[in-house]
């Protein structure tokens, strides 16, 4: 689903971040704007909403006020945080939770809904006031995800798998596109686009660039460096809802709510390349 990040009357929350005894007007906030009936796909639009529009106000404020970079990633994953435990509990107070940002209560792993979460994907864009970072929510259900959210809060929009976001598996006539770190691409990625003679577009936090293969933007995104669950649980959801091919390298599912969240690597890339990159990634992994 594309929609603005959130309706005005919920940005009051960043100012609750900042005072959290204050639960009466906490309990108020979260009663008027979430609902415990709300269906579970517009729920996880309507987080990952909030917690962007709340994220992108206070990077506003403490870079005007001077607070350094290292800080501002520290705040602002502590801030989401808070934000959406407290959404959660309120609004799904039976389900499990994994996230980046909290301790793992390893007993989600025999529960039938667990929301994984990453209060702020890409801590290093969001600190440099970029646009290319992203707040994650997927739901993952009695074995599978079932929906999931991903907001782009420096664009105004949130992915969502309830709704068709655009022309994610419309054919591009040039070269494969990947989308890669700003940094440096992998040795793999590298080699792989080589042998395609495919074009390397670099950008932000995972999130971003599944996205982006998920709006049309890039063809494929392929990572081998060390992720866990929360990094691409719901870029997953959204990606699979629209159609897109999502897997593990080797081509075996993604799993989640597994004990250990580590899930080390990923291609989400349009249906009918699948078969073409997977087999150009067995020739150099």
């Amino acid at each position: 689903m594309v929609c603005k990040v959130i309706p005005e009357r919920a940005t009051s929350f960043g100012s609750l971040t900042t005072n959290m005894e204050s639960w009466v007007e906490l309990e108020e906030w979260l009663r008027n704007e979430f609902s415990q009936s709300e269906a579970d796909a517009a729920f996880a639009s309507h987080l990952a909403s909030a917690a962007g529009r709340m994220l992108r106000d206070f990077r506003s404020e403490a870079l005007a006020a001077g607070i350094g970079k290292d800080q501002l990633k520290d705040e602002g994953d502590a801030r989401s945080q808070a934000l959406m435990s407290s959404v959660l509990s309120f609004a799904r107070p039976d389900d499990a939770v994994l996230s980046e940002e909290a301790a793992d209560d390893i007993a989600r792993v025999h529960a039938n809904r667990v929301w994984i979460i990453d209060p702020l994907d890409g801590t290093r864009e969001y600190s440099e006031n970029r646009h290319d970072w992203a707040v994650h929510v997927a739901l993952w259900v009695d074995g599978s995800l079932s929906a999931g959210a991903v907001a782009l809060p420096g664009e105004d929009i949130v992915l969502g798998s309830a709704t068709d976001v655009g022309p994610s598996n419309a054919v591009h006539s040039g070269p494969i596109r990947i989308a890669v770190s700003r940094s440096r691409a992998p040795q793999l990625v590298s080699d792989i686009a080589a042998s395609l003679d495919a074009e390397l577009v670099p950008m932000g936090s995972a999130g971003y660039k599944a996205s982006a293969v998920i709006r049309g933007e890039v063809d494929a995104y392929i990572h081998a460096g060390g992720q866990f669950e929360w990094d691409s649980a719901a870029p997953v959801a959204v990606a699979v809802a629209q159609g897109l091919h999502a897997s593990r390298i080797d081509g075996s599912d993604l799993r989640y709510n597994q004990e250990d969240p580590y899930l080390p690597d990923l291609l989400v890339c349009r249906a009918d390349l699948a078969d073409q990159l997977l087999s150009a990634i067995a020739q150099f992994k």
